[in-house]
């Protein structure tokens, strides 16, 4: 019956992306659903934007082994993303009538620097949308005993399809159901391992020291680790092409500002759910923590709860991470068609053969995300790396284009270089403290190097801010 439900999810979902497919009469419907998302269907997309498998399996697994302190870039650092991009960014963006983030740099700072960014942006994705693929592959595992690289490539077989057909409509619409599936799958479970706990508060006061303990420890190393968790999605992620299509795609800056606020605040309070079942989970059933705690709450729903409950909790679990794997593969496509394949052709590629690259950089982006997924299995890790890309290469650029007016073009490639060289360097040679420190400061002193430096502007664009400060 589990299985049958699943099977049957799955179909449904492929059968909405089908029917959104009619309302794609051109590429900016693809990328961005028209820009007509009413509130709630802008809230409910935002909301899924990364409440997936490492919201649910990888961040429930870090608190087991770590406490608050070991969640602090996900849930907290997402929620702290979606509402910085509301105040900071969503009304400026929204108002200049872009198709994709590349646009921006484009605009900010010519063609050479939108080349860069979106080269740079792309493959920041594949570790992200790996990461989904394996929790799909895990809970394909632990339902039908199937190997987890045959999940991955089922999981990314659905997925691609029913992204390729739909686009953004069939992830607003797909988001929206999966929403509400979630909420529920997840308050269901959450009250019912609480009776069998012994009650929140009984749940609460059993947790070990220093559970929900929410500040380091006072010294450098502490304290750089503690920014460093809060930055990595906090900041990160503002300059992503997931977050900007879906806020962009709203009907209007008023719509696309309010859903970054009302999602942020909605991730947070639903994120907290699997990190409470994991806790029930820990206290009523210890043997389920085996030697891979990303397995503890599907396996103690299966070995504890009745049918209903399992598959409302499966289906909570299938509806986050499908969501969250459509956004991850449309949004690099839609870079790689419209900031790379595009300029290429120098505007010989019409709309039609726009939509058509961005379709096949769909599939060719599932096919490799999957390859991925089947060679490095930690969710947590895979979406981290991924964050990390963005947060050393493009944030300074994206911010000081924004607020600085001094920022150059040469500034703006030199901070993106420095950035992501000297993040790699201390990956391979660590220094004690997070590599996307030195990174992102690199990224800061070349930008204010290079604007520095006498060199040419991009002409109209103090035009163009006036017009957006006003809008």
């Amino acid at each position: 019956m589990l299985l049958a439900s699943v099977i049957v999810y799955l179909i449904l979902t492929v059968a909405l992306g089908v029917w959104a497919s009619r309302r794609i009469s051109g590429s900016r419907d693809f990328m961005l659903a028209g820009r007509s998302l009413p509130l709630l269907l802008s809230t409910s997309a935002l909301f899924a934007t990364w409440f997936g498998s490492e919201t649910v399996f990888g961040a429930s697994s870090e608190f087991l082994d770590g406490g608050l302190l070991a969640v602090i870039e996900d849930p907290f650092g997402a929620a702290l993303c979606l509402f910085l991009f509301g105040a900071l960014f969503a009304r400026r963006l929204y108002a200049m009538n872009l198709l994709t983030l590349g646009d921006f740099f484009r605009a900010r700072f010519g063609m050479r620097t939108e080349l860069v960014a979106s080269v740079f942006m792309v493959p920041s994705y594949f570790g992200y949308a790996g990461g989904q693929l394996v929790a799909l592959g895990l809970i394909l595992n632990i339902i039908t005993g199937l190997p987890l690289w045959q999940g991955v490539v089922i999981s990314a077989s659905v997925v691609t399809l029913y992204t390729c057909v739909g686009g953004m409509w069939a992830i607003s619409i797909t988001d929206f159901v999966q929403t509400i599936v979630i909420v529920v799958g997840l308050v269901v479970l959450a009250v019912v391992v609480n009776e069998k706990a012994g009650g929140f508060f009984h749940v609460i006061d059993s947790a070990p020291p220093d559970t929900f303990r929410f500040y380091p420890e006072v010294t450098p190393s502490g304290v750089a680790t503690y920014l460093a968790a809060w930055s990595v999605l906090g900041l990160g992620s503002i300059p992503s092409q997931d977050v900007f299509q879906r806020v962009m795609a709203s009907g209007s800056a008023r719509v696309a500002v309010r859903s970054c606020y009302y999602s942020s605040l909605l991730y947070l309070t639903i994120a907290m759910l699997p990190l409470f079942i994991s806790l029930c989970a820990q206290q009523l059933y210890p043997e389920g923590n085996s030697t891979d705690t990303q397995l503890v709450l599907p396996a103690m729903v299966l070995a504890h709860t009745a049918l209903p409950v399992q598959v409302l909790f499966f289906g909570a679990l299938l509806s986050a991470v499908l969501s969250t794997t459509s956004s991850a593969l449309l949004a690099p496509s839609a870079i790689v068609s419209e900031n790379i394949v595009k300029p290429i052709m120098k505007g010989k590629l019409s709309d039609r053969a726009l939509l058509r690259w961005t379709r096949t950089a769909i599939v060719v982006i599932g096919a490799s995300s999957a390859a991925m997924a089947c060679m490095k299995s930690n969710i947590y890790e895979l979406v981290a790396e991924s964050s990390i890309m963005s947060l050393v290469s493009l944030f300074v650029p994206m911010a000081a284009g924004m607020y600085w007016r001094k920022a150059t073009t040469l500034g703006a490639l030199l901070s993106m270089v420095a950035g992501i060289v000297v993040w790699a360097w201390f990956e391979w040679n660590p220094i004690g403290v997070p590599s996307l420190i030195p990174g992102l400061a690199a990224s800061t002193i070349a930008m204010l190097v290079g604007s520095a430096i006498p060199y040419k502007r991009i002409a109209n664009f103090a035009d163009d801010e006036n017009r957006i400060t006003k809008a």
